[in-house]
């Protein structure tokens, strides 16, 4: 990231970036104006007029451009491309050969054989899956030299070990409960891995293992492998995938949030699954039933002596009312880590007090927003306040409502109100909730609070929801601080001394991490998460600012599944950096890998050149030549691939903005794209049966083009629901009864891009070639209709086909004999018969034009009358 700064501020001359965003452009550019640079990158969007876009190109510097302007720009030349000092590709390892910035970097390099291309990325694991994964994203980029940092390279570790900050590591230790739900957990996880080789013995075994399943990639990776054959599953197979994703969730809910929301998770897991019964039968193990018994011990107990019921008929007696008569005495586990917390900011707070300088600010660091949320509320009000709130909030409310249900049954049963004190009563809020260990500091205090809604894993099942009420009332009336951060950057800020609340993951700005450690500044930094990315970020943070302090509380749960993910993420990434190493030292680069000469069959297109004025086919002795070929391609499909691998076919593409149709193959066949969900979409609002009917209107090929990915399989509609009567509500149905309506309409289905660029080659083969201003000048309200020479108008023409008696074979002579429909209605039955060549047509027709409508006869003299 940083390489890709300087060498922005180092060229300054005419170059654009590829492969970024708006948080990117906008983050590089406020690091630049911070160095001093004065020509600052400018961004070309489709804000920028495409006539006044070549003017922004020629005035030189440094570009953002997005990757659907660039191509469009280097199709049309309206781009100087040989004026381009550079590209610089930002995320390198996403660039695959089908993807638009490949497409851009194979068009610069077609055009300009002196320009650099340069590509960065921070991503070392991204190339450790796949054959020779690095060598093709090379050969993409058109780059033939592999630079590679690792942590552990000598001038690397030489230069962070000089200035490395001050890391305190502390272990903390899960609870007994907790420890025996974990493990609980882990051995639910290892019998359905156990189950799950069983019935798909062709798994690896590797990526089955224990340790892989806790890592980020693991739903990945078996996705991977079972998408291609998911519609071959049994229910059992496809419940343990599920099952698997709900356990991981557990691990995460564990060691991340508090003994109630943990809880919540559980009770709403085990409700769903015992209506729907979608588990593979994890639910009556063992193991599940210590953990749920933990589960509940560490919010919770019920006393020895209310446990045991009366039996005989005294207990018959009390059976209606014996649930709610089992009082539950609070227990309200504290996470280990606030604790922790509590004692880094004494210790932070102590230090700052004895110091002669400045107060150190404070960054803590948490997972995602949910923890940033808690732990905000839990150094303002303590542990006590937070855990009642929760609970009289999640489960205090159920039983509440439990009970008021009982109630009610037992009044309407004429046995009178229920004893108040039983288990549905809410216990009354401690009046000293800060007299714990986890109680807040009187010294910090809340100045400003910006509330966040839940995001991506907050909003899991089973969350107990309350996040977004644990907010201060009275924080607003007090002195706000001035600082310049966004609005999702942060969870709250703290004076005394100033401590800003931070997630790790979530926020829409990549860069709002290192945004706030330069403008924050802070001496000390508490990772409640461990986070490898921001670990590695710190120590960069670290190594240039050498006079300043940096302490580093590192909180981690030892012995728990969260170390050993972290452990695990450290392990991938130094084992990701020795296979580049091993894979640079064997690596076979071709000399014109750059693309420098035309000797470089990247360059190459599959077929002749496509503006090519001859063929290699012969008539008569002669060569012919032939035009170019080219396909019409609208704007909008420039997101796709398949514009980039027809170009690589050896097709011309011509952008031009298309109302009808998304490829003109020839003047006659129009093509409209469809992927399977886009599909269903345009079937169930209408849109395809209008996008149908324009392109029947003004084409005579219509062509609608399905593409599906073959890894993936699909059904429109689940095999139970197959009928034998045409349905309204059925995706089928509905294509049905397209093709019906539209008869000349075509449907082709493709499994991949690359079947649909092969595909239009043969259907362009021995074909003439499109005309884009032609193309452009057809819309929804155009007067032309291509299927026919003459001129005549849509309306009168749709009447028309829709006459019984017409159809696609004689309606071309009723137009050549009528110029309107009065002059049909003119033409006798035996003319009609003589023009469309058929009686019983002729018949139809003609009372379908003359006959009136049969009005029994009283209905006709009330209306005289």
């Amino acid at each position: 990231m940083c390489k890709s700064v300087l060498l922005l501020h180092s060229l300054q001359w005419k170059y654009p970036c590829v492969n970024t965003n708006f948080r990117h452009k906008e983050y590089f550019t406020e690091q630049l104006r911070v160095e001093g640079v004065t020509h600052l990158p400018r961004t070309v969007t489709s804000d920028v007029q495409s006539t006044e876009r070549y003017n922004v190109y020629t005035e030189g510097g440094v570009l953002f451009v997005t990757s659907r302007i660039l191509v469009v720009d280097f199709l049309t030349d309206r781009i100087p491309a040989h004026l381009i000092t550079g590209i610089l590709v930002y995320r390198a390892h996403k660039i695959i050969e089908s993807c638009q910035e490949a497409f851009i970097l194979r068009l610069f390099r077609q055009k300009n054989k002196t320009g650099f291309i340069k590509a960065f990325t921070d991503k070392a694991t991204a190339f450790s899956s796949g054959f020779c994964q690095v060598e093709r994203v090379m050969r993409n980029l058109f780059v033939k030299k592999l630079y590679l940092w690792p942590r552990f390279q000598a001038s690397v570790n030489t230069a962070l070990d000089r200035h490395k900050p001050e890391v305190v590591e502390l272990h903390v230790s899960l609870t007994p409960a907790m420890r025996a739900i974990q493990s609980s957990i882990l051995d639910i996880m290892t019998a359905c891995l156990k189950e799950l080789k069983r019935y798909n013995p062709t798994l690896e075994a590797e990526d089955l293992s224990l340790e892989n399943t806790l890592g980020n990639s693991f739903e990945k990776t078996i996705r991977h492998y079972l998408d291609p054959l998911w519609h071959q599953l049994g229910a059992k197979t496809k419940a343990l995938v599920q099952d698997l994703k709900v356990l991981r969730v557990l691990l995460l809910y564990l060691t991340q949030y508090d003994c109630i929301t943990f809880l919540n998770l559980l009770e709403s897991l085990h409700s769903s699954q015992k209506i729907f019964g979608s588990n593979s039968g994890w639910l009556f193990l063992d193991s599940s039933t210590s953990m749920f018994v933990n589960a509940r011990s560490r919010v919770y107990r019920i006393p020895e002596s209310k446990k045991k019921l009366k039996v005989g008929a005294e207990a018959e007696k009390q059976k209606p009312s014996s649930a709610s008569e089992v009082k539950r005495e609070l227990v309200l586990e504290n996470s280990p880590k606030w604790e922790a917390l509590t004692e880094v900011l004494e210790e932070i707070e102590r230090e700052n007090k004895s110091s002669q300088h400045e107060p150190g600010r404070v960054l803590i660091c948490a997972s995602d927003d949910r923890t940033c949320a808690q732990l905000q509320q839990y150094i303002k009000h303590g542990s006590d306040w937070l855990l009642n709130r929760l609970y009289h909030r999640t489960i205090g409310k159920r039983d509440s409502a439990a009970l008021g249900a009982l109630e009610l049954d037992l009044e309407q049963k004429g046995k009178g109100p229920v004893k108040k004190g039983t288990k549905g009563k809410q216990p009354a809020q401690k009046k000293n909730a800060k007299t714990t260990k986890g109680k807040s500091r009187p010294s910090l205090t809340l100045t400003q609070m910006v509330g966040k809604e839940e995001t991506g894993e907050a909003a899991v099942m089973g969350s107990s929801g309350d996040e977004d009420e644990l907010t201060d009332e009275d924080g607003g009336e007090e002195e706000q601080l001035k600082l310049d951060l966004s609005s999702d950057a942060y969870y709250g800020v703290l004076k005394e001394p100033l401590t800003v609340i931070h997630p790790l993951k979530g926020c829409t700005d990549p860069h709002s991490l290192t945004r706030v450690l330069h403008e924050v500044e802070p001496s000390f930094v508490v990772l409640y998460d461990a986070e490898l990315s921001f670990v590695r970020q710190l120590e960069i943070y670290k190594a240039n600012r050498p006079g300043k302090q940096l302490r580093v509380y590192f909180l981690i749960y030892g012995g728990s599944t969260e170390e050993q993910k972290y452990l695990t993420a450290l392990s991938k990434e130094k084992k990701a950096f020795e296979h580049l190493i091993r894979e640079k030292a064997t690596m076979v680069i071709p000399e014109e890998r750059e693309g420098r000469e035309d000797t470089n069959l990247d360059l190459a297109r599959n077929l002749d050149p496509a503006n090519a004025t001859t063929n290699t086919r012969k008539a008569g002795g002669q060569e012919q030549p032939t035009e170019p070929s080219r396909v019409i391609v609208d704007m909008r499909e420039f997101r796709s691939e398949l514009p980039s691998l027809l170009h690589r076919r050896g097709l011309d593409i011509e952008p031009v903005t298309l109302e009808v149709g998304d490829y003109i193959l020839t003047p006659d066949t129009c093509v409209e794209r469809k992927s399977v969900s886009d599909l269903i979409g345009s079937l169930q609002s209408g849109r395809l049966y209008t996008q149908c009917l324009s392109m029947t209107r003004y084409y005579k090929k219509p062509v609608l083009l399905i593409e599906f990915d073959p890894a993936k399989p699909f059904s429109l509609m689940a095999r139970s629901d197959f009928r034998h009567e045409i349905s309204s509500n059925d995706v089928s149905s509905k294509l049905t009864l397209l093709t019906l309506h539209f008869p000349r309409l075509r449907i082709l289905w493709c499994p991949s891009p690359h079947a649909t660029a092969e595909l239009f080659l043969e259907l362009k083969r021995g074909q003439p070639e499109p005309d884009a201003a032609a193309a452009q000048a057809v819309t929804a309200e155009s007067d032309t209709v291509g299927e026919s020479a003459d001129l005549y108008n849509p309306g009168p023409y749709d009447f028309l086909m829709k006459m019984p008696g017409v159809n696609t074979k004689n309606y071309r002579a009723l137009i050549k004999n009528a110029d309107s429909l009065v002059d049909l209605a003119k033409i006798s039955q035996d003319k009609l018969a003589e023009i469309l060549g058929n009686a019983n047509n002729a018949k139809l027709l003609y009372e379908f034009l003359h006959n009136v409508v049969n009005v029994p006869a009283p209905i006709q003299k009330a209306k005289q009358t």
